[in-house]
C-alpha cells in the first residue's frame, strides 16, 4: 500500500542537498590493483572556468572506451572503461580522475598504467596539473597471522627516499600506506598499500580515496604558500613606506596633507593585495582543514618506528601554512596600521583646517567691526550731508515769513539748522533701528 503524501510542500532543494551526502562515493578496488589518480586545474579564474570544457573531454574519454556519459549537470561520474574503473569529480577549482584495475603491473609503479588516459587526450586537458599519484595496491604478507615487516622492507627501501618516507596503519590495522611524497622520473608520486586480507574491498577504496584528497589539497594549499612569497616582497616595500610617512606625520598642516595623499596610495595598494589574496588565503586554510581532517579518519598507528602521514606534514608541510597565516595575519597588521595612520592624519589635517578658520573668523569680525565703524562715520556724515540741504530747503521757505517780522535770512538759518539737524538725526536712527 502506498503510503500517503505528507500535508505539506518540500523545499525545492531538499533533495539535491540530501543527495550532497551521496554525491562522491568512494571507488570498490579489490587487491591486488593498481590505481592512478590526475588532478589538473586552470592557470587562471579556476573558479569561474568553463565547466562545460571539463564535460566535453569526459565525454571525449568515455567515447574512446564506448562508456556512458554523466548527466549533463553532474559533479561526479563513476563508469567501467574497458578493464578500468574511472572516477570523474568536478571540484571548486580543479577537476580529478582516478582509475583503476585488477592485477599489478610487472614493474612497480610502471607510468604505463597511465596509459587508460591518452597521450593526444592528456595534452588537450583543459588545465594544468596539480598533482598525479601511482598506486600500488598489495596484499600484505603476513606471519604467524600478524604482519611481516621483513617482506614489506625491502619493497620500501627499493621504491622510496628513506630520508622522507612516511609508512604506517591505518583503520585499525586494516592496512599500511607508505609515501615519500616525492616525484619520480616519469613525474608522478607513488603511493603504497599492503592490505590485510580481512579487509573488505570498499574499506580499500575509501583508503585509497583519502589518500587521493590528502595529496589533492595538500597541492592545492601550496599555491596558498605561492601566493603569501609573491606579496611579501610587495609587503616589505609597502612596509618601509608606510613607516617613512608615519614618520613624517609631525610635520605641518601642509605637510600633513601631502602625507595623507601619499599614504592614501600605500592603503589602496594594500587593499588591492588584500582583495587579490584573500580567496587564495582563505582557501588555503579550507585545505589545510580538510588535509587534518583526513589524516585524522585514517586512525594512524606508528609502523616499525617510522614517520606517520600526521608527522610528516607537521614537520614538511606545516610551516608552509604558518607562513601563508603569516603573510596573511601580516598583509591584515599592515592595513589597519595604515588605516590608523590615516585616521590619525585626518584628525590632524581637521584640527589644522579648524585653528585656520578661527583665525579667519577673527579676521572677519576684524574686518566687520572696523565696517561698523566706517558705517557710524559714513551715518554722521550722512546727517551733516542731509541736513545741509534740508536747512537749505526749511530756510528758503521760512524767509519769506521771517522778513516781516525783521528776521534777517541769516538769524533764520541759525534757527532753522538745529531743528533740522535734530530732525534728520532722529529719522535716520529710527530707520536704522527698524533695520535691526
Amino acid at each position: 500500500m502506498t503510503p500517503a503524501t505528507p500535508p505539506f510542500q518540500d523545499h525545492p532543494l531538499r533533495y539535491a542537498l540530501t543527495n550532497e551526502l551521496h554525491a562522491r562515493p568512494s571507488p570498490v578496488v579489490a587487491v591486488p590493483a593498481t590505481a592512478v589518480f590526475l588532478a589538473v586545474k586552470p592557470s587562471q579564474d579556476a573558479v569561474a572556468r568553463d565547466r562545460g570544457r571539463d564535460r566535453a573531454h569526459l565525454v571525449d574519454l568515455l567515447d574512446r572506451h564506448g562508456a556512458a556519459h554523466p548527466a549533463p549537470d553532474a559533479t561526479h561520474h563513476f563508469v567501467r572503461a574497458g578493464r578500468h574503473g574511472l572516477k570523474w569529480e568536478n571540484h571548486t577549482e580543479m577537476t580529478t580522475w582516478m582509475a583503476f584495475s585488477d592485477g599489478l603491473t610487472q614493474r612497480p609503479f610502471d607510468p604505463a598504467a597511465f596509459d587508460v588516459f591518452p597521450g593526444d587526450w592528456l595534452a588537450r586537458v583543459p588545465g594544468m596539473r596539480v598533482t598525479s599519484i601511482l598506486f600500488r595496491i598489495e596484499e600484505m604478507p603476513l606471519a604467524d597471522g600478524e604482519c611481516d615487516p621483513a617482506a614489506i622492507r625491502p619493497k620500501l627501501e627499493d621504491w622510496f627516499v628513506a630520508e622522507s618516507l612516511a609508512a604506517t596503519y591505518v583503520l585499525d590495522r586494516a592496512a599500511i600506506v607508505a609515501s615519500d611524497f616525492r616525484i619520480d622520473p616519469a613525474g608522478h608520486l607513488r603511493m603504497a598499500i599492503f592490505v590485510h586480507p580481512q579487509t573488505g574491498r570498499r574499506r580499500v577504496g575509501r583508503i585509497v580515496q583519502r589518500l587521493c584528497e590528502i595529496e589533492t589539497y595538500r597541492a592545492m594549499s601550496m599555491l596558498g604558500l605561492a601566493r603569501a612569497r609573491q606579496v611579501s616582497g610587495q609587503m616589505g616595500v609597502l612596509d618601509r613606506r608606510l613607516g617613512d610617512l608615519q614618520a613624517g606625520m609631525s610635520g605641518g598642516a601642509s605637510h600633513a596633507e601631502e602625507v595623507l595623499g601619499a599614504l592614501i596610495e600605500v592603503s589602496a595598494e594594500l587593499e588591492r593585495l588584500e582583495m587579490a589574496s584573500s580567496f587564495r588565503f582563505g582557501a588555503t586554510r579550507a585545505y589545510e582543514a580538510i588535509v587534518h581532517d583526513r589524516i585524522a579518519v585514517l586512525r594512524e598507528e606508528r609502523y616499525e618506528g617510522r614517520q606517520t602521514l600526521a608527522e610528516f606534514m607537521r614537520r614538511r608541510w606545516d610551516p608552509a601554512m604558518r607562513t601563508v597565516r603569516a603573510a596573511e595575519s601580516r598583509l591584515a597588521l599592515l592595513s589597519e596600521r595604515a588605516m590608523r595612520a590615516g585616521r590619525l592624519l585626518s584628525t590632524q589635517v581637521e584640527v589644522a583646517r579648524s585653528a585656520q578658520n578661527a583665525e579667519l573668523l577673527q579676521s572677519m569680525d576684524r574686518r566687520a567691526d572696523l565696517q561698523l565703524r566706517l558705517q557710524h562715520t559714513v551715518e554722521g556724515l550722512s546727517v551733516v550731508a542731509i541736513s545741509y540741504y534740508a536747512v537749505g530747503l526749511v530756510s528758503n521757505m521760512v524767509t519769506p515769513l521771517a522778513e516781516p517780522m525783521g528776521l534777517s535770512k541769516t538769524s533764520v538759518y541759525a534757527m532753522v539748522t538745529p531743528v533740522v539737524v535734530l530732525a534728520v538725526w532722529l529719522a535716520l536712527r529710527r530707520i536704522r533701528s527698524k533695520l535691526h
